[in-house]
């Protein structure tokens, strides 16, 4: 898209292209881009949006990227911003500027020196990735499911082994993977994974079946899903363990090698090993002079700007709002959250244009849902009217689950063309593989 031609239009910067920031491009692009009322743009060091939720099926290979993958330059051309491709990399709060980092290709080639690219107001909306705590050996030794990339690494890997594991001529017992952090990507992921072990038995792999897999689930305080209500955690664990999943609770990972785990009390070994423990945002965010917490969130107000900042917005994972008496984070590091988080903070950044009072934000928690694949979903619904919680299960929980994919859709592409992206993934869901073998 060409930007307005327009020299008093404020420039609006967005530094991050996650469900809260692309969500808030788009909002802005069609409030204030549409109209020439402000020069939008987006950046972000990928090429495409992938929902993060959604990774753990990437990972197992139960969704295919190519397919719900959004490209930030075409949807940039249809929602009135601007995509700059490239890593954020410091900030100059007097000159109101941020810089890109040299952007390297695939080969390693750099093809772009930095840039500096000027704001009005600036969104910085980055995310998080997961926390090793400062653990030697985890980032050597371990996957992630921080990105697609990361997600798609793992699920070659994945489907590798397993290879391996069917044309060896000395029969392996299993293919162990061991996955550290019981929150909603680790049980997801283990869920995830033994559905596909059962769609690779399916397609005809020598040797494989459902018993072929042996995933150990460790989690360092006393239940999985520790967030959730403990009934639901228990559910949860019962369905795992019915599937072949062995879960460690109260099991602190004090050591990582090449496909070993250690604790204080035993050792795992394990052919991949996934890192899915704790949040923390990228370290470089406590070196630009913002307020930041010890996992490098940015402080920000009630009305989403950055402590001792007028222009500069925090939102998403990469955000803390603490509660003044308890100190104590008031909003959950999900998407959910961020989805709301954007909505005020495109409101706000349009009232302060038009010199009208902020709003201050509010979050609306409407329950948590886990999906553990084919096999059960379930969480609980906050009801604000009744002030009651509703847990849900089943079918009905599924059909919520998937709901929540539909209203981030909703938010970036609009109701007709979500129709069609519906239609066009039932018609896909029957002419093409169940499980993503490459």
């Amino acid at each position: 898209m060409i930007q307005p031609e327009c020299t008093k239009c404020p420039d609006i910067l967005i530094v991050g292209g996650g469900a809260g920031g692309l969500e808030l491009a788009t909002q802005l692009g069609h409030s204030l881009g549409k109209k020439q009322l402000a020069r939008i743009t987006l950046v972000d060091p990928n090429r495409v949006h992938l929902w993060k939720p959604l990774l753990h099926e990437v990972a197992s290979g139960s969704l295919d990227t190519g397919r719900e993958a959004l490209s930030y330059r075409a949807h940039s051309a249809e929602n009135h911003y601007y995509f700059r491709l490239g890593a954020f990399k410091s900030l100059d709060k007097s000159a109101q500027t941020i810089t890109l980092a040299p952007f390297i290709d695939h080969h390693g080639k750099q093809l772009l020196d930095e840039r500096t690219l000027p704001y009005d107001y600036l969104v910085i909306a980055i995310g998080a990735k997961c926390n090793d705590f400062g653990l030697e050996g985890v980032q050597e030794n371990c996957f992630t499911l921080d990105t697609s990339q990361d997600a798609e690494d793992f699920h070659l890997s994945f489907l590798n082994r397993f290879l391996q594991y069917s044309e060896e001529s000395q029969k392996n017992d299993q293919v162990c993977i061991t996955i550290v952090g019981g929150g909603a990507t680790g049980v997801e992921l283990a869920a995830e994974l033994y559905n596909a072990v059962d769609r690779l038995e399916q397609f005809g792999i020598h040797r494989i079946h459902h018993q072929s897999l042996n995933i150990a689930l460790i989690e360092a305080t006393d239940r999985i899903l520790p967030f959730m209500p403990e009934n639901i955690s228990e559910k949860a664990q019962r369905t795992l363990t019915e599937q072949g999943v062995t879960i460690h609770t109260n099991t602190v990972v004090k050591g990582v090698t090449a496909n070993r785990l250690t604790t204080e009390d035993d050792t795992y070994e394990a052919d991949l090993i996934v890192w899915a423990a704790g949040v923390k945002a990228p370290k470089f965010l406590a070196e630009l002079d913002l307020p930041t917490n010890r996992i490098n969130q940015i402080e920000i107000t009630p009305t989403l700007q950055v402590k001792g900042e007028e222009n500069i917005y925090a939102i998403g994972d990469c955000s803390v709002l603490l509660d003044e008496v308890t100190s104590r984070p008031m909003i959950p590091a999900t998407a959910q959250a961020a989805h709301q988080m954007a909505e005020t903070c495109g409101r706000n950044i349009e009232a302060q244009i038009n010199r009208t009072p902020l709003e201050t934000f509010q979050f609306h928690d409407h329950g948590t849902l886990i999906s553990l694949s084919r096999f059960q979903t379930l969480g609980s619904l906050l009801d604000e009217l009744f002030h009651k919680n509703w847990k849900v299960e089943g079918k009905v929980a599924q059909w919520i689950y998937a709901s929540m994919y539909r209203q981030h859709q909703l938010a970036i592409h609009g109701a007709w063309k979500t129709f069609w992206i519906m239609l066009t993934g039932f018609i896909e869901k029957r002419v093409k593989p169940k499980l993503k073998l490459y």
